[in-house]
Formats: C-alpha cells, sequence, structure tokens
C-alpha cells in the first residue's frame, strides 16, 4: 500500500537538501561578482517553496516507509532532483535548452560525466562548482546523503537506501542506519579533502582542485577544463587523480575499515577487491605494451597513459588525457570491455561490478566442473563466504537485463542515424554512467550534437544504469501497483 503524503514529504526533505547545497553556489556567485545572482536566487527561491510545501502536506503521516513507497520514492528524487538542478544552467542562459540543461544534470548526479558543454572555460565560477557537486552529492546516492545529513525519515531508513543502493553484496558496518552512513560520508569528505591538497601541491589552484576532487572521489568525471586533465601537462596530476579515483572505485565501507579501524587484512582478502586489482593491473600492463610498440611514447608515458585510462573507464569516471580512438582497434576493444567491467560495488562506481564479474566466473567454473562430477555440490563462494541460490539468479538476471537494455540502447542510436560504433559507445557508456563513448562520441568530442531525441533516451539510460535497473523497472510491473 502506498502512503502518497509520505512519498511528498520525503521528496520536499530531499528538495530542501538540493537546496542547502545550491547556496553554496549562490555564495561563489555573490563573491565573485557573477552576473548570474538573480538566477540562483529566482532557483532557490522556487526549491525552497517546492520543498516547504511538500514537507508540509505530510506534517501528520506517522507512516513507515514501505517497500513499495521506498522504489516509488528512489526514482521519483532521480528525476526531480536532475530537473531542479538543470535549472541553473537553464536560467543563467549558459545552457539555452532544456533538454540539455537536464541532459547535463542527469550526467551529473548519475556521475556520468558526460557532457554537452563545448565552451567550459567561458562559463562562471559557480556554475562549473555546481556541476562538480552534482557529482559529489549523486555519487553515494541522493538518499544516501539525506540521511546521513539530515536524518529525518525516522525508522524508515532502511527500505529508501536498499532501494537506492546498488551491487548485490554489502557490507554491514553498524547495526544503526544512520551511524554507518555518517561513517561512509566521513571517507568520502576526508579522500575529498586529501585529494585537494594533493592536487594543490601537484600545481593546480584551490578551485580547480576542490572541482576535480569532488569529480574524481564521486568518479563523476566532470572537469573544469575542456580538455579535462589533459589540460595541466602534468604527470604528477595524472598520477594523484588515478590514484584517488581507484581509491573511489574501492568499497567505502572496506576503506573505512583499512583507514580509521586498522583493520588492513579485510581489504586484501576481499573477493572483489582482488579482482578490481587483478583487472586494472592485467589490463594497464597489456595497453602499456600496445601503445608503447604502436605509439610514440617512451615506457614510463605508456604506463602512465595506460593506468590513468584503464582506471578512469573501469571506475567509470571519464577523465581523459588523450583521446583513445587514436589508438588501434585492438585497444578500442579493452576499452569496451573495460567500461561493462566497473569497479567494486559499496563505491561510486557505474557498470557491472567487478563481484558480478567475479561470482559469474565462479558460476561458469562450477558448471565445466559438474560436467566431469555430475553429483558434484559445488556452492558458488566469495572469499569464504557461500554465496546464496537467490543472490546467484539476481546476479545472472541483472547482467542479462543489463546487455539487454545496451542492446535496445544501439538500437535507438542506430535507427537515429548514428553508425555502428558510435551507437553502441553511445548505448554503453550511458548505461554504464561512463562518460566518453566510443567512435565520434569518444573523448574528444562532447555530446552536443547528438539529436534531442537521444539525449533524452540517454538521460534515461544514465538513472535506469545508475539505480541498477530493478528500482525503476519495478514500477512497470502490474503486480506493484496492486493494493495488496
Amino acid at each position: 500500500m502506498f502512503h502518497p503524503f509520505l512519498i511528498m514529504r520525503i521528496i520536499g526533505f530531499l528538495l530542501l537538501l538540493e537546496a542547502l547545497a545550491l547556496v553554496s553556489c549562490l555564495g561563489i556567485s555573490i563573491g565573485v561578482g557573477e552576473p548570474i545572482v538573480m538566477s540562483y536566487i529566482k532557483v532557490l527561491l522556487l526549491l525552497l517553496v517546492v520543498g516547504t510545501l511538500l514537507v508540509f502536506s505530510g506534517r501528520h503521516v506517522k507512516h513507515e516507509v514501505s517497500k513499495k513507497d521506498s522504489y516509488l520514492v528512489v526514482t521519483l528524487c532521480w528525476l526531480v532532483f536532475p530537473a531542479f538542478a538543470g535549472l541553473p544552467y537553464y536560467v543563467s542562459g549558459y545552457i539555452p535548452t532544456v533538454t540539455d540543461a537536464f541532459f547535463e544534470a542527469v550526467s551529473g548526479f548519475t556521475t556520468t560525466g558526460a557532457s554537452i558543454i563545448d565552451n567550459l572555460e567561458e562559463f562562471p565560477p559557480s556554475l562549473l562548482f555546481w556541476r562538480s557537486m552534482t557529482q559529489w552529492i549523486g555519487g553515494l546516492g541522493i538518499v544516501f546523503f539525506t540521511v546521513a545529513v539530515l536524518p529525518v525519515f525516522g525508522t524508515g531508513n532502511m527500505p529508501l537506501l536498499t532501494a537506492e543502493s546498488v551491487g548485490p553484496i554489502r557490507t554491514k558496518l553498524h547495526p544503526q542506519v544512520a551511524t554507518a552512513t555518517r561513517w561512509i560520508l566521513l571517507v568520502y569528505v576526508c579522500l575529498t579533502l586529501v585529494e585537494t591538497l594533493c592536487l594543490m601541491l601537484a600545481g593546480m589552484s584551490f578551485f580547480d582542485a576542490i572541482c576535480h576532487s569532488m569529480a574524481t572521489i564521486s568518479t563523476g568525471g566532470f572537469s573544469t577544463k575542456q580538455a579535462s586533465i589533459a589540460a595541466y601537462h602534468s604527470p604528477a596530476i595524472e598520477y594523484i587523480v588515478t590514484v584517488f579515483m581507484f581509491l573511489g572505485g574501492t568499497n567505502f565501507s572496506l576503506l573505512y575499515l583499512f583507514l580509521f579501524k586498522r583493520r588492513f587484512k579485510e581489504l586484501f582478502t576481499d573477493g572483489e577487491f582482488r579482482t578490481y586489482l587483478k583487472i586494472t593491473i592485467l589490463f594497464t600492463l597489456a595497453i602499456s605494451v600496445g601503445l608503447f610498440f604502436t605509439m610514440p611514447m617512451d615506457l614510463e608515458e605508456a604506463f602512465r597513459n595506460s593506468v590513468f585510462q584503464v582506471v578512469t573507464i573501469m571506475t567509470t569516471t571519464g577523465f581523459c588525457t588523450l583521446d583513445y580512438m587514436s589508438w588501434m582497434p585492438l585497444l578500442w576493444l579493452l576499452v569496451s570491455f573495460l567500461m561493462f567491467t566497473g569497479a567494486c560495488t559499496g563505491s561510486t562506481t557505474g557498470a557491472i561490478k567487478c563481484v558480478r564479474i567475479h561470482l559469474l566466473g565462479r558460476i561458469i567454473g562450477n558448471e565445466f566442473k559438474k560436467i566431469m562430477h555430475p553429483n558434484l555440490v559445488a556452492p558458488v563462494k566469495l572469499g569464504t563466504k557461500v554465496i546464496p541460490d537467490r543472490v546467484i539468479t539476481s546476479i545472472v538476471a541483472f547482467i542479462l537485463i543489463y546487455l539487454g537494455v545496451v542492446a535496445v540502447g544501439l538500437v535507438i542510436n542506430m535507427a537515429f542515424g548514428l553508425d555502428f560504433v558510435e551507437a553502441y559507445g553511445l548505448s554503453l557508456t550511458s548505461v554504464g554512467n561512463v562518460g566518453p563513448g566510443l567512435g565520434f562520441y569518444g573523448p574528444a568530442n562532447t555530446m552536443s550534437s547528438l539529436p534531442d531525441t537521444l539525449k533524452w533516451v540517454s538521460s534515461f539510460l544514465m538513472l535506469v544504469g545508475r539505480l541498477e535497473f530493478f528500482a525503476v523497472f519495478v514500477l512497470f510491473t502490474p503486480s506493484f501497483w496492486e493494493r495488496h
């Protein structure tokens, strides 16, 4: 059974949190004397009015959040948040169409990093900061941030977090949900601040450093420069960003235990993290060899470009230091595989995730064993933990849905005139929240030339990919809308 006024109240609180985030941009705009101050004031007033009305409408609601409520709330807030977040771009006139403003906002909150902006250097600092802020909030999740910062939902936190969180395996840090979310937020904030300091020491300005840090730890990829990280021509910056992208792709619960509880063993004995590390090393070595022998690079440059591109694609961050479409086609194939893979569950990354790749390998291995030993009972394990059959079923179902959605996106993109490589890359990067695609829509170009219809399609694919399909697609099943 649904509780519409409770849903309205929760979304109202979420919009008030968005208004709070936008205040920082208003402060920057006033501080540097930008001519778009009134644009922020208009958007803030709209957010405050709508948010307050929604909260007020549910002031007498006493119900707890049900599972149905949670899926509806999460899907609605991931639609409403980008809709309001796109208004500063549109009202200020820097992004003149609703379609482009919504696309940019969706790309921000889903930490995809694809952009329609071709003149970033002409944007005012406050809008550049807002782009990074949307990614920083969206990295951990809109509902997650609200629970951590404003725990106003009473005992109804868990269904909401379950609906928004991604991945089949979760690490439980603390029985109190609000406490656990604050611990993870602590790791998130600390990594952001440490990277900011490192980037400043490497030569970035404070503003560029904080914006890039928010985009790195969230594995979002929005930059303050049109040429992204390549604009700085700094190996030190590239290595720093690589390290923090890799950390952003690691399970934050494990990072908390590693950094604050000194439980070092848990990180390196975790099956998913070991798979993540192995794939990173294997593909870095393979691409390094390919670049060294096919491109005019010395060994260090080949390694640096290889590890940067492997980590930025695998963590679905989307920063770039060069155009990988200039590489030999075999390396494109490796890049597209990384777009499928993703990093760890419990991180800010998109795509399939290493744990599913790891467990799928175990499932396939067991099937080969059963060919030779039909009566063999071989449970699927992650480390020493036996994975229940229901989790295995959900993993197989997820991968099939993932491939199906990518295929549907491919067909739609080709129907609008894109060639196969471009259509495939656009669908893959949207569903996986990667950022750059393949072909013309690779790292060298933005998505500005896409037809408006495909921008809306890509926005939808980014949203369902960020929520890992089930939270959205369950709304389209008849049983979801049954009264009991």
